[in-house]
């Protein structure tokens, strides 16, 4: 199933949105890059930056997303075993 070209170019901005407001926070000191709230933003925007290139796809692109994704997820997993340690 084939979704219009408005719907992945709405999940790419909505994604890229996503990237910005986490920038934004952490610039002035609103988001802590190191908790869910900053991480959950970097990741979901991978995300739907991702589901956008499945319709018009480019690889520069699908690499920096899906690194940036293992980072934010990577984050992710580390806050919480630390928090289940501690």
């Amino acid at each position: 199933m084939s979704l219009p070209d408005y719907v992945y170019d709405a999940l790419g901005l909505i994604g890229a949105a996503l990237f910005v407001i986490a920038f934004a926070g952490m610039q002035v000191e609103k988001l802590d890059p190191h908790k869910p709230p900053a991480l959950l933003m970097n990741l979901v925007g991978a995300i739907l930056i991702l589901v956008s290139l499945a319709h018009d796809f480019n690889l520069g692109s699908f690499v920096l997303e899906t690194i940036w994704g293992l980072i934010a997820a990577f984050g992710l997993v580390r806050y919480f075993m630390r928090k289940n340690r501690g």
